[in-house]
C-alpha cells in the first residue's frame, strides 16, 4: 500500500512539472510574440502551482516592466534576487526598474565597526558559516589529540597553539552564524503597491500623516498590529501603512 501511494506521489510530482515547464515555455512564447498579459498569466499559473525560480520571477518581472507595472515588476525583479543574488542580468532588469519609481529615498550609510561586521557576516548564508564552524571544529579535535598524544615538546606546543587558535575560530564563526540569522530574521522587506499610500504616525486612521509613498518603493517591516504594518525606509524614516498597501518579498 505503501509503495503505491509512494509511485502516485511521484507520478504526480512528475506530471505537475511536467505541465509547469509547458505553462512556462507557453509564457516565454507569448512574451516573444509581446502579448505580455497572456504571459503573464501563464508564469502565475506555475507559481499557483507552486513552482518557485529565479528564471520564472524574472521572467515574470520582465512582462510587467514592459507594460509599465511599476510596483509588480520590481516585486519579482526583487523575488529572483532572492534565488540568484549574483546574477548580473537581475540586478541590471532591478535598476531600471526602480528608476521608474518616484519616490527618492536616501541610505543612511553605515560606517567602522558596525559595517564591517555587517559586511563580514553576509559574505557567507547561515549554513555557510555553521559549516566553517564545524570544519574549524573537527581541526581542533585533531591538533588537541596530536597534543594529547605526541612526546616531542616542540610538537606539543605547534599542536597545543593550532588548538586553541582553531577554538577560536570556531567561536567567531558560531558568532557570524547567530548574527547572520539574527539578520535574515529580522529581515522583512516589502514593495509598496498602492499607487499612493499615506504612512501614518501611529497605527490608527485618525493620526497623523507622517509621509507618503508610492508605488514600487522597498521599505522593511518593523511590526504589525491588527490590519497595520510598521516600516522603515533606507533613510531611517518610520510610520504605519495598512496591510493592503505593500506586499511582503519572503517567498514562502
Amino acid at each position: 500500500m505503501k509503495q503505491l501511494v509512494y509511485i502516485c506521489v511521484l507520478l504526480l510530482s512528475f506530471i505537475t512539472s511536467a505541465q509547469n515547464t509547458s505553462l512556462f515555455e507557453q509564457g516565454n512564447a507569448l512574451y516573444n510574440e509581446g502579448d505580455y498579459d497572456q504571459a503573464i498569466l501563464k508564469y502565475n499559473l506555475v507559481l499557483e502551482n507552486g513552482e518557485h525560480s529565479a528564471a520564472l520571477y524574472f521572467n515574470l518581472a520582465n512582462a510587467h516592466y514592459k507594460l509599465s507595472h511599476i510596483a509588480p515588476s520590481i516585486y519579482y525583479y526583487e523575488k529572483a534576487l532572492e534565488l540568484a543574488p549574483n546574477d548580473k542580468e537581475i540586478i541590471n532588469n532591478v535598476a531600471f526598474a526602480r528608476n521608474m519609481t518616484i519616490d527618492a529615498i536616501g541610505i543612511v550609510p553605515e560606517v567602522g565597526l558596525s559595517k564591517f561586521i555587517k559586511s563580514t557576516t553576509n559574505s557567507l548564508s547561515f549554513d555557510g558559516w555553521a559549516k566553517m564552524a564545524i570544519a574549524f571544529i573537527c581541526v581542533f579535535v585533531l591538533l588537541f589529540l596530536t597534543y594529547y598524544f605526541a612526546y616531542s615538546t616542540t610538537k606539543k606546543r605547534l599542536a597545543f597553539i593550532g588548538s586553541m587558535t582553531c577554538l577560536g575560530f570556531t567561536c567567531l564563526a558560531l558568532s557570524f552564524a547567530f548574527h547572520k540569522y539574527n539578520l535574515d530574521k529580522n529581515d522583512q522587506p516589502a514593495i509598496v503597491f498602492a499607487q499612493e499610500s499615506q504612512v501614518k504616525s501611529e497605527p490608527n486612521l485618525r493620526s497623523t500623516e507622517a509621509f507618503i509613498l508610492h508605488e514600487g518603493t522597498k521599505v522593511q517591516i518593523l511590526d504589525t498590529v491588527n490590519n497595520w504594518k510598521k516600516i522603515r525606509l533606507s533613510d531611517g524614516k518610520t510610520g504605519w501603512v495598512v496591510n493592503e498597501d505593500i506586499k511582503i518579498l519572503k517567498i514562502p
